[in-house]
């Protein structure tokens, strides 16, 4: 998925809470997304600087997605389905299929592109797709890093099962787990099924701390939170959650504040303006054989433009913390 600020989402009076973030949905023609972050109050939770709800969406035969190859810096990409599938090709050569509970982890560092699609044999079929995609900022001392992909099956993620509650660490570490994927900060992100009534804490040993519901509605401190919402919590309180008469599904997020400033432009991030403008020049030039960025092998037939309306916009840095 790409940034535009036209998506950006409502944040209300949040009670209780350090910040509420209530998306906005965009129909896509057919395929819905809900972006929470960023957001006009809250730029990150911990590390995670974009938040994106993919449908839930039915596709009948011959229908599906198709993002076509784009370029990131500066940040590394997770995508974790519900439903559904993708088939990822980046410019490392890398060639993976993405099924639910599984995880991608492409770390962009000095320059990467990729592309997700439905694959053929998907379309061939009445399918689904429901899932999250998010974006990770690296710490400055390592956003040129060299790139790199890595792909772990669902088996692989630790899970923690405690009287209804059940959940799976996708990244980092909580709850007393620790997730396979290599990290570049501090950070927990797990996907969270709850059933009727069941309780489930957020791990304290992080300073930042969120969780966005995606099914049924949850109770934090006698407010209910329906599906659709991301709540971010006081660093310190001790929050535990519970889940409303239907159950509940949410993915909790979180992690080490980042020190410096972040700007977040087209598919790009960086805590430099510059070197995003760097970017974006190199982008433009499509100079696949001696520029920094090349297409993917077996997705080169075409890539997507930087839209005409950012042209002349310039990186944006967003609040760090509600009201800042």
């Amino acid at each position: 998925m790409s940034w535009n600020p036209t998506h950006s989402p409502d944040c209300p009076n949040s009670g209780q809470l350090e910040t509420l973030i209530i998306p906005r949905a965009r129909d896509l023609g057919g395929f819905e997304v809900r972006r929470a972050l960023p957001s006009p109050k809250r730029q990150m939770v911990g590390p995670f600087i974009f938040f994106d709800q993919m449908g839930p969406a039915e596709f009948i035969t011959d229908g599906g997605i198709d993002v076509r190859p784009h370029p990131h810096i500066g940040l590394g990409t997770v995508t974790y389905l519900y439903q559904g599938e993708f088939e990822h090709r980046d410019s490392l050569g890398t060639h993976q299929m993405i099924y639910p509970g599984e995880v991608n982890w492409m770390l962009a560092g000095r320059g990467v592109t990729h592309s997700e699609r439905t694959s053929d044999e998907t379309r061939a079929t009445c399918h689904k797709l429901f899932g999250i995609q998010t974006w990770v900022a690296l710490p400055e001392d390592r956003e040129d890093m060299a790139p790199d992909f890595e792909h772990h099956k669902q088996e692989a993620l630790p899970e923690i099962s405690d009287g209804g509650a059940e959940a799976k660490l996708i990244l980092g570490t909580g709850w007393g787990a620790a997730s396979p994927v290599t990290m570049q900060s501090e950070i927990f992100y797990a996907d969270v099924t709850l059933a009727a009534g069941a309780q489930f804490p957020l791990p304290d040993d992080h300073e930042d701390r969120g969780i966005y519901v995606t099914q049924g509605s949850i109770e934090v401190a006698g407010d209910v939170f329906e599906a659709g919402r991301m709540m971010v919590f006081r660093p310190g309180d001790k929050i535990s959650v519970k889940a409303g008469a239907q159950g509940a599904r949410l993915m909790a997020l979180g992690g080490e504040t980042l020190n410096e400033a972040r700007y977040i432009w087209w598919n790009f991030v960086s805590s430099s303006r510059d070197r995003i403008e760097e970017a974006k020049e190199a982008w433009n030039a499509a100079d696949w054989d001696s520029g920094p960025f090349n297409l993917p092998p077996g997705d080169a037939d075409e890539y997507i433009s930087i839209p005409p309306e950012l042209e002349r916009t310039r990186p944006k840095e967003w609040p760090q913390r509600n009201g800042g």
